[in-house]
């Protein structure tokens, strides 16, 4: 088998199949992918191959790019992708910026290094602090590039914020982020627990670092899939992008298990953009919804099971 076609036994995120060669068992790091392994946390010099699809923002690309660097042996290979116009025009010029050996091709819309180390000790560390957490004094909270509105306050989250009523007994945040909504909702003291729910597990962990109560439970899972059940109230700023593309499913399927984990009489607060079709699917899912707000492009959604 030549350099190019072997199968990697690590992987970050999910590169297509038909252009890096990925073993069906691999050890996967994404840090959107709940209950995978941590590139930070890996032993330098201890991986013997890793395939990437690389994130699309510069600062998490380049910090991804360096921690795989350091986790990789002096001879493993380093596969990494993304399409064209979502990083994959950059990589060769930050690869040749880490001082590392490597080739390049395009096909499929997307650009494919293939990366050997050593790699500059010093270009490595820098990478890493410029994506590591930090507090952010603008928004307040504990963030890091990469999760979701990572140095500014997202307005749609502020205008839920604006309209949240005060809540009681048990609750979660469906896509907490950094935990700026189920923060609020812990203001009220009649919340008896309040679940930080995200597939981030960056966002799970600044939310952690944000909201130190101890009714707050952190969950690094997917929102359409837990197993929550009985809650009072939950309150969320679903996303609707997936891969860098506009997904409507991806909001639709946080309505319907919302619907599933709130008890009879309980409450979903919902902001989205406006564009966004959701009404169809709250009813379908709620006994009775209402608009509460609709200003500066979103939509504020209160739907009771």
């Amino acid at each position: 088998m030549s350099e190019t076609a072997k199968v990697c036994e690590n992987v970050f995120g999910a590169p297509l199949a038909e252009l890096v060669g990925v073993s069906a068992d691999a050890v996967q790091f994404s840090p959107l992918a709940p209950g995978a392994q941590a590139l930070e946390d890996v032993a330098p010099g201890s991986l013997g191959s890793l395939a990437m699809l690389a994130p699309a923002g510069a600062i998490e690309r380049r910090y991804a790019l360096a921690l795989a660097l350091r986790a990789l042996a002096p001879d493993a290979q380093l596969t990494v992708l993304a399409p064209k116009d979502k990083g994959g025009a950059r990589l060769a010029k930050e690869l040749s910026e880490f001082g590392c050996a490597f080739t390049e091709e395009a096909r499929r819309h997307h650009r494919i290094c293939r990366a050997h180390g050593p790699a500059e000790p010093s270009a490595i560390a820098a990478a890493i602090e410029a994506g590591a957490p930090r507090f952010v004094e603008a928004v307040g909270l504990w963030s890091q590039p990469g999760v979701f509105s990572w140095n500014r306050v997202d307005p749609g989250s502020a205008l839920l914020l604006a309209h949240l009523p005060r809540f009681a007994g048990r609750g979660a945040d469906f896509g907490c982020g950094l935990g700026a909504l189920g923060k609020a909702a812990l203001a009220a003291p009649q919340v008896a627990t309040l679940a930080f729910v995200d597939a981030d597990r960056r966002a799970v962990a600044m939310a952690a670092r944000n909201v130190v109560d101890p009714r707050a439970q952190f969950l690094w899972a997917d929102a359409r899939r837990t197993d929550l059940a009985g809650l009072d109230f939950i309150v969320s700023n679903p996303p609707f992008h997936e891969a860098g593309v506009e997904d409507r499913q991806l909001g639709q399927s946080f309505i319907q298990s919302a619907a599933r984990a709130l008890r009879k009489g309980g409450a979903l607060w919902l902001v989205a953009n406006r564009h966004l079709p959701y009404e169809a699917v709250l009813q379908a899912a709620f006994g009775r919804t209402e608009t509460v707000a609709s200003e500066g492009g979103y939509k504020i959604f209160r739907a009771q099971a």
